[in-house]
């Protein structure tokens, strides 16, 4: 009896240390989160102005000529990112080649208001907000160039707001269903929402500020890191607790989004030009940029050969070469 009081007693002072230890943690990076946030806010604070739309308001970044410009474009980012990256990627080019360009910080992204909390997470919702803000802002119809997540979204955007939309460069492109495998268990528990915000104000953002350097070495792949990236791109505005929330639930319902509005590509009319890179290790071009370019009446297909995910600063001029594809083809008169 003796012995196994000692065992039960050993237990219950291991379990009790565990939880204190794991108390303790969750508060430190608690803490650590709030302080990384303040510290990102206070590195990267808003560097365009504000559109006012329904729920909030977006933020935007221009560049380039205005009343001489050849032709607008519209940069939409991918994931875990915000409008200064696809800006300070192809956009500079793109002003150098007489372009107005505007890009947006998608809602809950950046310096944007979520909106519609976990609802603002399908293209159609973000579509209709971006759509929104152009009104308001009076510009339009505008060539719309998506990198990798926006890439649906861009779509989207020309299915729901033709009036909006002349022409469309999609970027290493996600736009096709996927078959996934289900999640495992932990993993649909982390997605659980109430899971999800306690987790993006405790652990997520201390472990993500530690990785991100790599993670953005990882995007680049196989191509090199652009020169100082994470600080031209503000990256880190991804690690305040609201946009790793928004960037999670984003990336959880695209599948969804996908298969419901996957079927109607093959009612965009306006020209089209799909770039990718065939050695992209996140998106792949046989499963997404390629079947993609077969499905939209009319579009071009280009090939990048040995170019990774992020081709918006590695072939920065492959893409520009592609908006003016488009922008040539909305300058000639259509045939007879």
């Amino acid at each position: 009896m003796g012995t196994l009081k000692g065992v039960a007693a050993f237990t219950g002072g291991a379990v009790a240390l565990f939880v204190g230890l794991l108390v303790a943690a969750l508060a430190a990076g608690a803490g650590a989160t709030v302080l990384i946030a303040s510290h990102i806010e206070t590195l990267y604070p808003p560097a365009g102005r504000f559109v006012p739309v329904r729920g909030g308001r977006l933020a935007v970044l221009e560049a380039g000529p205005t009343e001489t410009a050849r032709g607008t474009v519209v940069l939409l980012h991918g994931a875990s990112a915000s409008a200064a990256d696809p800006m300070e990627g192809v956009g500079r080019t793109l002003t150098k080649r007489g372009y107005r360009v505007i890009a947006f910080d998608r809602p809950g992204f950046g310096w944007s208001d979520r909106l519609g909390g976990a609802e603002a997470a399908s293209p159609a919702f973000q579509a209709a907000a971006i759509g929104e803000a152009l009104d308001a802002m009076q510009v339009g119809p505008a060539i719309v160039l998506g990198h990798s997540w926006s890439g649906a979204l861009a779509l989207r955007l020309a299915l729901d707001r033709a009036d909006q939309v002349s022409g469309l460069v999609l970027a290493a492109p996600v736009a096709l269903p996927f078959p996934g495998k289900q999640l495992p268990w932990w993993g649909r528990l982390a997605l659980q929402p109430a899971v999800t915000a306690f987790l993006v104000r405790t652990v997520v953002v201390p472990i993500a500020w530690w990785y991100l350097p790599k993670a953005a070495k990882g995007a680049f792949a196989p191509q090199a890191m652009s020169e100082r990236y994470v600080e031209r791109s503000r990256a880190p505005l991804i690690l305040r607790p609201g946009a790793a929330l928004a960037n999670l639930q984003d990336l959880a319902g695209l599948p969804d989004a996908l298969r419901e509005q996957a079927p109607r590509y093959g009612d965009i009319p306006i020209p089209t030009v799909v770039v990718a890179g065939d050695a992209d290790p996140v998106v792949r071009f046989q499963t997404q940029a390629a079947p993609l370019a077969e499905q939209i009446p009319g579009a071009r297909l280009v090939r990048l050969r040995g170019v990774g995910h992020m081709l918006h600063y590695t072939a920065t001029d492959a893409l520009a070469d592609a908006v003016d594809d488009v922008q040539a083809k909305l300058a000639s008169p259509p045939a007879p």
